[in-house]
């Protein structure tokens, strides 16, 4: 599983928002920081807006601030919203046909485990970890490498 472009920079852009403590800040503001272009990002702040992820106001004084405390929005939220899902397989996302192999597959419930695990860790990570630096290690596996 790869994230997108689309998922760093919105990553960023809460990261960015969430350091600004409520603040409104601008999207220019914001780009220039991270380097990122102004009309890719307002894509992006458009998609986090529509999800209730960000508040913005219009005017000289306006911007964008996170909807929430950073210690309310857990990376997993940011990254299924703009990734689609996190499923590691196709027959796992949601809205796609069942797959017909899946009663007899043998690998299924070794992607299912993933995607389970990978939910579970992004949903246990918060902006305010990210921001003091306070991310998880993952959960070691009983598989040793040869």
């Amino acid at each position: 599983m790869m994230i997108s472009t689309k998922g760093r920079y919105a990553l960023r852009v809460m990261l960015d928002l969430a350091q600004y403590d409520g603040e409104y800040v601008s999207l220019k503001e914001i780009a220039t920081r991270q380097e990122v272009s102004l009309k890719y990002l307002e894509m992006i702040v458009a998609m986090l807006h529509k999800a209730g992820l960000v508040r913005s106001m219009r005017g000289k004084e306006g911007g964008y601030r996170l909807a929430q405390p950073p210690g309310r929005i857990a990376i997993g939220s940011i990254l299924r919203l703009t990734e689609g899902g996190l499923a590691p397989v196709s027959c796992l996302k949601q809205g796609t046909e069942p797959c017909p192999r899946a009663e007899g597959c043998p690998t299924l419930p070794l992607w299912k485990e993933l995607h389970a695990v990978v939910n579970h860790y992004l949903d246990g990570v918060t902006l305010q970890d990210m921001l003091a630096g306070a991310i998880p290690a993952g959960t070691p596996g009983t598989a040793t490498p040869e």
